[in-house]
């Protein structure tokens, strides 16, 4: 017991320095090995699977005020950090920004924050059609929405039941390509609210690279955005239960440490170099890029585009098909404004961009219960 003491620093220094070698140079390899043998991610963390399980429960064909809540938190969101507050109106729900949970450097002017929001009020139309109720959605802007929550004909559709299942999926997928018809199946969702899909694939996806790894290289090199990815990293399944918001370890198929350990590891392997690399290998696996263009540079136009972003992850989880967001090409405003000069964009803004293809799935990221986001 002495000796420990005595030699606590070294071990611990060792320890770190493994743990640092399994996460940031075999973990992707090790995770993969083991995802195929089984969910290995499920023996991780009790708490971490449970509350999983909890968020994914199927909506009650009579469903609460709650209920409906759930299956809106279930919408995409910036680092996870859940922008929003949910509060009953006449006839339905309102959804408001929650500013207290922005994100200032990734997001200095909250468009992904309203992109958030318009994600959630994709999935509570849908949730609210398929029991029974208008899910009709009023106009949006800077206050937020209203989903107006009247009794109706029930629409159930792939798209509700792709609810619960759809993920970002940050991981390499398998390198197959999508027919013309799978990206037309895709682009015609984002249309329903007025937005315009642009497809990338082949060679023309290396041009829209180079501009996410110039995107994620400016990132890196500051300290204030890296600060703030870490605030929203969760090291273990404990922790994300316990948050129930931000983005788990074991989402990018790294194995989840202590805390305390986790930060040190972040600091110490959290690196340009490799993090540019991962992005390459990440969207040359996939089959191609989209880009969404909403009517508007406005806090409407941009809960337009999360809407349609919303309605294509639903769609392509139907269809069998993952995607994770590779916004460094528009969170930056010289790459965005190079990204709009590549696709001939002219004055429009090019609001959010992701990869698509096939790979199998990857853990989730948690959400709050609805209480804590009900007023």
């Amino acid at each position: 017991m002495t000796w420990i003491k005595e030699h606590r620093g070294r071990i611990c220094h060792c320890l770190c320095m493994e743990i640092g070698r399994r996460i940031f140079i075999g973990g992707a390899v090790a995770g993969a090995a083991a995802f195929g043998a089984g969910l290995w991610w499920r023996g991780l963390s009790a708490p971490y699977v449970a509350a999983a399980d909890r968020l994914r429960s199927p909506l009650p064909s009579l469903p609460e005020t709650l209920d409906l809540v759930r299956f809106a938190t279930l919408g995409a969101n910036g680092h996870n950090t859940q922008p929003w507050r949910f509060s009953k109106v006449a006839d339905g729900l309102a959804i408001a920004p929650d500013f207290s949970r922005r994100t200032p450097v990734v997001d200095p002017d909250d468009h992904h924050l309203y992109a958030s929001l318009g994600c959630a009020a994709e999935s509570l139309s849908i949730a609210a059609r398929a029991r029974g109720l208008s899910g009709e959605i009023g106009e949006a802007g800077a206050e937020g929405l209203i989903a107006t929550l009247r009794p109706a004909q029930p629409e159930i559709g792939a798209l509700f039941a792709a609810i619960p299942e759809r993920q970002c999926t940050r991981s390499a997928y398998d390198g197959t390509r999508l027919t013309s018809e799978e990206v037309g199946v895709l682009a015609a969702e984002a249309k329903v609210h007025g937005v315009t899909a642009i497809w990338r694939e082949g060679a023309a996806v290396e041009p829209i690279l180079d501009l996410v790894i110039a995107g994620n290289t400016r990132q890196m090199e500051n300290p204030a955005f890296v600060a703030e990815l870490r605030k929203w990293i969760r090291f273990n399944g404990a922790q994300a239960a316990r948050t129930g918001d931000g983005l788990y370890a074991a989402v990018s198929g790294n194995p989840t440490a202590p805390e305390t350990i986790g930060r040190i590891l972040f600091d110490a392997f959290f690196r340009i170099g490799p993090e540019n690399d991962k992005y390459a290998r990440h969207i040359r696996s996939s089959a191609g890029i989209f880009t969404l263009v909403a009517p508007s540079n406005d806090p409407a136009g941009w809960i337009a585009a999360g809407r349609a972003y919303q309605r294509m992850a639903l769609r392509a989880t139907a269809m069998g098909l993952r995607n994770a967001f590779v916004n460094q090409s528009v969170e930056e405003p010289a790459v965005r404004a190079d990204l709009a000069s590549l696709l001939d964009l002219d004055e429009m803004r090019p609001n959010l961009v992701f990869r698509v293809g096939r790979a199998p799935p990857m853990p989730r990221s948690l959400r709050r219960l609805p209480e804590a986001v009900m007023n």
